[in-house]
């Protein structure tokens, strides 16, 4: 006895690529909306506030004991070679290259990137998207486009707080804590950090990591079964695609900017 039938493994490759499909085509279009979502900027200053703002509290948290954790790893790893003195270098660059963008998407994802994909899904449940299409409103341009862009911006600040605080934490415990020259501790990093290649591929990640979080958010809320049960698995979709998005994303623009 089969377990399954041919027609079922099409069906199934059918409606994978549509979805596909679709997401593509709500991704470009909310890409084409960003000259109409500037002209409403009140609409994306508020969704800026709404997930920058109050996502602030977790990332400079997470920021700071990230930093505290490098710091003290990063100087019984580098005291066996007796290079004590690149604390600061190394707490930098594994921050503004990798653990900053990376740490913050993740934490985007569980904190705005759940609440979007809610908020989305209730708003269908409670058919005021459906109200909207009857009054002839556009929700992709009134509802989506707005948070997407105001996620797309505030990932960097966000991350580039994570890092900041986290250098912070690393001078806590290297210097202020363990002892640690703090002349060492800042010429190193201001001579090893680069600004364009090791900053600036930081804020390439978080930018990409911004759209990318974001962008599943909003499709699976807008796509969202117009149920409690239906809202709920779409919020577990984006928490768990978007944390997975990232990581892969993370590999291939990190191979990317290693072999420019």
């Amino acid at each position: 006895m089969s377990w399954y039938r041919p027609a079922d493994v099409g069906f199934a490759t059918r409606k994978t690529l549509a979805g596909w499909g679709h997401g593509a085509r709500l991704l470009l279009r909310l890409t084409m909306l960003f000259g109409a979502s500037l002209r409403r900027f009140g609409l994306v200053r508020d969704q800026i506030h709404f997930l920058g703002n109050y996502s602030l509290a977790i990332i400079t948290v997470s920021g700071l004991f990230v930093g505290f954790v490098l710091g003290l790893q990063g100087y019984y790893t580098l005291q066996r070679y007796g290079s004590s003195e690149a604390l600061g270098l190394l707490v930098a660059l594994s921050l503004v290259r990798e653990l900053g963008p990376v740490i913050t998407a993740l934490l985007f994802a569980g904190r705005a990137g759940a609440s979007l994909t809610a908020e989305i899904g209730l708003m269908r449940a409670g058919e005021q998207i459906a109200a909207m299409e009857m009054m002839a409103v556009d929700p992709v341009s009134r509802v989506l486009a707005p948070r997407f862009w105001a996620g797309i911006i505030a990932m960097p600040l966000l991350a580039a707080v994570f890092s900041a605080v986290g250098i912070f934490g690393g001078y806590v415990v290297g210097v202020l804590l363990i002892g640690v020259d703090s002349g060492s501790f800042w010429s190193q990093m201001q001579g090893g950090v680069d600004v364009w290649k090791d900053v600036g591929n930081g804020v390439l990640k978080s930018l990409v990591f911004g759209v990318a979080v974001t962008f599943i958010a909003l499709l699976q809320g807008y796509e969202a079964q117009p149920t409690p049960e239906g809202v709920s698995s779409a919020t577990t979709r984006t928490v768990v695609m978007a944390s997975l998005s990232v990581l892969g994303l993370d590999f291939v623009l990190t191979v990317m900017m290693f072999s420019i």
